[in-house]
């Protein structure tokens, strides 16, 4: 197996164990990744793991580089473990409720009992472990050898939702006399269990630290918030991909403590190979079964929807049903809604159908060979979204009990589940087919990362948990003040012109506004912001508005992420890669915004104007120039490079005249502001502009007002130039209606009236008849960019969602 730039090649896991590497500067790493301490020495030797170990096996002397990184983390280990008092052993306990669990947790458990010289393993059996209707699956941890040390019931019977709560309670009553006297120095939890819960909440509470596998992965139902719940009780994190390491640091966790390591059942998954699997087919489901001929269902109740979980499962057996194929089918967890689901597998007589054979449980040795030989496996375990895509079974996915889970591409996913047929047809696509091997999920080598990890855990460390939160700035607390002001944005608007700043009320008033003229450096223009944002805020003080924050609207393109101008427009100079963020928020203590002129024109719309409460629309800035912004099932949309609704710069014309933005035929090439001033300029040169009851003084500027006003006198040249802008305009429409299909245009600007009627025109007879009734209106704000810029605050500061 190959990497190529810390990707698999041909699909395979990217876990960052190179086969080779080269050994010039080493990066640093964290202990979690390294497995190490964090030393360069440490990160080289993590990922030259596999390639020692492969030389090994090969008996290929091992080079002076990888002898001396072995003995570097051999000396580690052991400078760990005489800190850690002594070479004392580290006391591990590994928890396992169920028979999912186990099949993780197992690989360990033998990892750790195989290096006595360095772990004392304890085992607790608890949940569904012991109950004799769930096939009392403790019993296959005794023959895998492992003593267990305490078994413990505590589940309390029903299958509902106060069940499953009474079952947390009995766990924690009864745990803590258990880690009394235990006295383990780290406990091992897996998964997203509601009796996973009870384990991390005991431990956490009784101060021994917490090992969690599976976190930062993303399923469905109940389990995401235990899964997530159990992250923040844990202190060390073992993640089965990139994604999931991903999220439990967007989540705070310390990146230190996070491994990223692969699934544990992987490491058994990869290398199974029964050449007896027919026997084992034979066993489960009779004599006259083939390989790739029969299927596994393996279905639980979703608990945050138990009902609709039921029909689904009702579904999926009219369908097995009717598929008329060998069926294996696995009774479903203890989830509340569990019973339910017996008593439907009942009702359809599926324990005493000719096709189907209905168990309680498989042991996992043998499960493994009947999904790798199976035609197909359906239901909602995560299971058949991980860990059978090693073997490229197809699967069929059915609801949203894994609707979060990474898949590999022999997953068909049935998100809506609601007819027998739509699963009939599911089952026609997949079955029989045979799928490339996905090692999302691991490489199979999960294990010595993990026990390297464990050996890595200095115990004089703190215990108590960091979290590693993003910076933000100091809050100030609520006080009636705050409950009697007006809640209120500073709104900032940068014209090519003009820098206004405003103070914008939670409900669209424009409370007071403050314009100059716009400076032509940048240092002038960052000076003025500053100021004039210092003396509004002061301002709102007497005026009994709380400021919440600030939005920036400027021209050009920006990141709104960091509140960075990427680059501008050339109305306004100076003003490429510009950070607005950092400066004000550091003299007004408050946080700041910033997005494109055009897309808050759009959150204004949204927010106060004709587009509220409308899904799909477009706004289009017809101004000094042509200006946009796009709301797409009511999000706000960048793109990927901050670079969407640049309506302005949709071209209408091949040869048509230059744009700001140096082609030609733009729309903002026709319509904008300067595009008519421009016309009108060379109109007045020409003494063609002015007309019976117009007059234009020596010093007055030609703009695009006088045009206007001449087309309306009757000036037939002035009249042909702002209809040919018009028709552009509308011709840009329709180019949007055929792309985006909005269901309102609205036309925004001070041109916008002008133009409203050509727009209409063109979209008649140009547009596809399919798209023809679609809206399109003048906005009816007065100032738009300051409003779209006062929404950003409010609707963050608020928590809602833009």
């Amino acid at each position: 197996m190959t990497f190529e730039g810390g990707r698999a090649s041909s699909g395979e896991w990217n876990s960052g164990a190179h086969q080779s590497i080269s050994l010039g500067k080493p990066r640093v790493a964290s202990p979690a990744r390294a497995g190490g301490g964090g030393r360069p020495e440490a990160e080289i030797l993590y990922r030259m793991g596999s390639n020692v170990r492969l030389r090994r096996e090969q008996q290929i002397p091992l080079g002076p580089h990888e002898l001396y990184f072995t003995n570097l983390s051999k000396q580690k280990q052991k400078r760990i473990m005489e800190k850690n008092g002594n070479n004392r052993k580290l006391r591990v306990c590994v928890a396992t409720c169920n028979r999912a669990d186990y099949s993780k947790l197992a690989p360990i458990m033998f990892g750790i009992k195989a290096e006595p010289q360095f772990f004392e393993l304890d085992v607790v059996v608890l949940g569904s472990h012991l109950i004799d209707d769930y096939g009392n699956t403790y019993r296959m941890i005794e023959q895998d050898d492992f003593d267990i040390h305490t078994r413990l019931h505590t589940i309390v019977r029903g299958e509902d939702e106060a069940a499953m709560v009474e079952s947390v309670g009995l766990a924690l009553v009864k745990l803590p006399d258990v880690l009394n006297r235990l006295k383990p120095d780290i406990m091992i939890v897996h998964g997203d269990r509601f009796d996973a819960l009870a384990l991390a909440t005991s431990a956490a509470l009784m101060n021994i630290r917490i090992l969690h596998i599976e976190g930062g992965e993303v399923s469905g139902t109940i389990d995401d918030s235990i899964r997530h719940a159990i992250t923040k009780l844990a202190h060390y994190h073992v993640c089965c991909t990139r994604s999931a390491e991903q999220h439990l640091i967007s989540m705070c966790e310390d990146h230190d403590r996070i491994l990223l390591a692969g699934c544990p059942s992987y490491d058994k998954l990869l290398s199974a190979k029964n050449k007896d699997y027919m026997s084992i087919i034979l066993m489960w489901l009779g004599e006259d079964v083939k390989p790739k001929d029969y299927i596994i269902a393996l279905q639980h109740p979703v608990t945050t929807d138990i009902k609709h979980s039921i029909k689904m499962f009702e579904l999926t057996l009219d369908a097995l049903i009717s598929f008329n194929k060998r069926t294996l089918v696995l009774f479903p967890n203890i989830d509340a809604g569990s019973k339910e689901m017996v008593r439907v597998m009942r009702k359809k007589g599926v324990e005493h159908h000719p096709n189907f054979r209905a168990v309680k449980h498989v042991p996992f040795d043998q499960f493994i060979q009947l999904v790798a030989h199976a035609g197909c496996m359906i239901g909602n375990s995560s299971c058949g979204v991980r860990e059978v895509g090693a073997f490229g079974t197809p699967v069929i996915n059915l609801g949203t009990r894994q609707i979060g889970r990474e898949t590999g591409e022999n997953v068909l996913h049935v998100r809506d589940a609601d007819t027998q047929d739509k699963i009939l047809q599911a089952l026609h696509l997949q079955f029989g087919k045979q799928y490339p091997c996905s090692k999302i999920y691991g490489d199979g080598n999960a294990v010595p990362r993990i026990l390297k990890f464990l050996k890595s855990i200095d115990l004089q460390e703190p215990l108590q948990k960091k979290f590693c939160f993003p910076s933000v700035k100091e809050n100030i607390s609520q006080d009636i003040d705050h409950i009697l002001e007006t809640q209120s944005a500073l709104a900032v608007d940068l014209g090519g012109t003009n820098l206004r700043v405003a103070i914008v009320s939670m409900k669209g008033e424009i409370v007071k506004k403050y314009t100059q003229l716009n400076p032509k450096t940048y240092e002038d223009r960052i000076a003025l912001i500053l100021k004039m944002c210092v003396e509004v805020a002061s301002e709102a003080v007497n005026l009994n508005c709380r400021i919440l924050g600030v939005g920036i609207s400027t021209g050009g393109r920006v990141n709104p992420r960091e509140g960075v101008v990427l680059h501008s427009t050339k109305l306004i100079q100076e003003w490429s890669t510009v950070d607005l963020r950092t400066p004000i928020s550091d003299v007004l203590h408050l946080p700041v915004w910033v997005d494109n002129d055009g897309n808050c024109a759009a959150l204004a719309e949204r927010k106060f104007g004709q587009g509220k409460g409308v899904e799909n629309f477009v706004t289009l800035i017809t101004g000094t120039g042509i200006g946009g912004g796009i709301i797409h099932q009511n999000e706000l949309i960048h793109g990927s490079s901050f670079c969407a609704a640049e309506l302005g710069h949709i071209v209408v014309s091949l040869d048509g005249p230059e744009c700001l933005c140096g082609s030609h035929g733009c729309i903002e090439a026709y319509a904008s502001g300067i595009a008519l001033q421009r016309e009108a300029k060379k109109l007045h040169d020409e003494d063609l502009l002015l007309i019976g009851g117009m007059s234009v003084k020596k010093e007055e500027t030609v703009t695009a007002a006088h045009l206007i006003q001449a087309a309306k006198l009757g000036n037939t040249k002035a009249d042909h130039i702002v209809k040919t802008a018009g028709k552009a305009l509308g011709l840009g429409v329709v180019n949007i209606l055929h792309t985006i299909n909005p269901s309102l245009v609205i036309l925004s600007g001070i041109l916008a009236s002008h133009y409203i009627n050509a727009v209409k025109d063109v979209i008649h007879q140009q547009a596809l008849f399919s798209v023809q009734n679609v809206k399109v209106v003048v906005s009816e704000l007065s100032d738009p960019a300051l409003l779209g810029a006062a929404s950003m605050v409010l609707d963050y500061t608020t928590r809602r969602i833009y």
